[in-house]
């Protein structure tokens, strides 16, 4: 859906209207219905009204601080589904009571609405759909894979161990980064207090210099006079464009996608291996299972490339099913998107030569899988010549800003 500028004559009297449709056809069918006698001039392409661009970005930033579903308490649920429905308990009763003894609130609601739902006709499945962002792609399809062979218990429980994997990478990446985000968050506070306390006590003596201060002195200067006298609106200000950005990056494809492929650059240090890897890993993962499981590869593909947030990723895995279309191999399909390494490749097609294209596919993912561990194991050790640089480079402006005068004083002095 896009928003169009339409130009047109009603009643004798000139006007334009914002309509919200597909195409230009059909912004002109909405108009012509909407008025009798209308006489359009003229269509084109707009941006969104700004009462509709500030209900959603408020609407976004509510959605930012809404808790979302905690992901232990849905592979509980997962696994509680999978063990009642193997132990031959009707898929109605067992949601209906999950939905009564899990703790977790939403998640009570979510399974008591899917299990009214299946009570009035409606499949597992479709009743699931309403909830695709709460359960994501991977659990419809495991959904409907258990609708179509006819068990859930064995289709829930390997959705539970995918999830559980995606869980244990996402919590270990997470435990690894948050010692040098809370010291370089911990550095940027105290370089924050020294400006605000120190740099005022010298402000008077540095005002009473006849010479020119150096640089570092006037770089001093200049942030201790902001954040004094503008210092809420900096921090209200970064706030804004911190969350702007997000918005920005949800809803502009154009811009997520220059932000996507700067992630994966070669000289985008440690971040690219990161997202990359994790990123490979989740696809391969979920490809490999789905295709164990039963499902066609056109379709685990489909569902795997559901799994892939970063788009830069995610437009050049959507052309592998496309090539196969055409009559490529999977391994050839995957050689054209240029992600994948020439000795996975080869695994690949062996797998596909032998039948065991599942089994290959587990390998490639327990590679991704060890590459992401070791740099998450060593993120550390990466991390810390840059925390150096900064920590460095801050203790050198404060101490180059502030003796710097001292010494050109001094040197004045003698010479005098």
């Amino acid at each position: 859906m896009g928003y169009f500028k339409v130009s047109l004559i009603h009643k004798g009297k000139r006007q334009d209207q914002i309509i919200e449709a597909y195409t230009k056809n059909d912004a002109k069918d909405k108009i012509k219905h909407k008025y009798n006698g209308v006489i359009i001039t003229k269509i084109e392409p707009t941006s969104a009204p700004i009462d509709v661009i500030t209900k959603d970005f408020f609407g976004q930033l509510q959605k930012q601080f809404k808790k979302s579903i905690n992901m232990n308490d849905k592979i509980a649920t997962i696994r509680q589904i999978a063990v009642m429905t193997d132990a031959g308990l009707p898929i109605h009763d067992t949601l209906a009571d999950v939905s009564v003894n899990t703790q977790n609130k939403q998640l009570s609601d979510i399974y008591y609405s899917i299990s009214s739902d299946i009570d009035a006709g409606k499949s597992l499945s479709e009743s699931m759909e309403n909830y695709r962002e709460e359960f994501g792609h991977i659990a419809l399809a495991m959904a409907k894979l258990g609708e179509r062979t006819g068990s859930l218990a064995a289709s829930f429980m390997k959705l539970s161990v995918i999830l559980e994997s995606i869980r244990d990478n996402s919590s270990k990446f997470k435990k690894a980064i948050r010692y040098p985000m809370i010291t370089l968050t911990a550095m940027a506070i105290a370089f924050t207090i020294l400006i605000l306390v120190v740099v005022p006590k010298f402000k008077d003596v540095f005002s009473q210099f006849k010479t020119e201060l150096p640089l570092p002195t006037k770089i001093l200067l200049g942030l201790e006079n902001i954040l004094s006298n503008y210092g809420f609106l900096v921090l209200f200000g970064l706030i804004g464009l911190i969350y702007g950005t997000i918005y920005y990056y949800k809803k502009d494809k154009d811009f997520k996608l220059k932000v996507d492929t700067l992630f994966i650059h070669k000289n985008f240090y440690l971040i690219n291996k990161v997202v990359f890897l994790s990123t490979m890993h989740r696809y391969t993962l979920v490809l490999g299972e789905l295709i164990k499981s039963g499902i066609p590869v056109s379709e685990a593909l489909n569902t795997a490339v559901g799994m892939v947030d970063n788009l830069a990723i995610r437009q050049k895995l959507e052309g592998v099913n496309a090539n196969i279309g055409r009559g490529l191999s999977l391994s050839e399909s995957f050689e054209l998107t240029g992600l994948f390494e020439n000795m996975l490749l080869q695994m690949i097609r062996a797998g596909e030569a032998s039948g065991q294209l599942d089994g290959m596919l587990e390998k490639v993912t327990q590679y991704y899988d060890m590459q992401f561990q070791s740099i998450i194991d060593n993120l550390s050790a990466y991390i810390e010549p840059i925390m150096m640089f900064f920590i460095a480079g801050l203790v050198l402006l404060m101490a180059l800003g502030i003796f710097m005068p001292m010494w050109d004083l001094g040197k004045a002095a003698k010479g005098g």
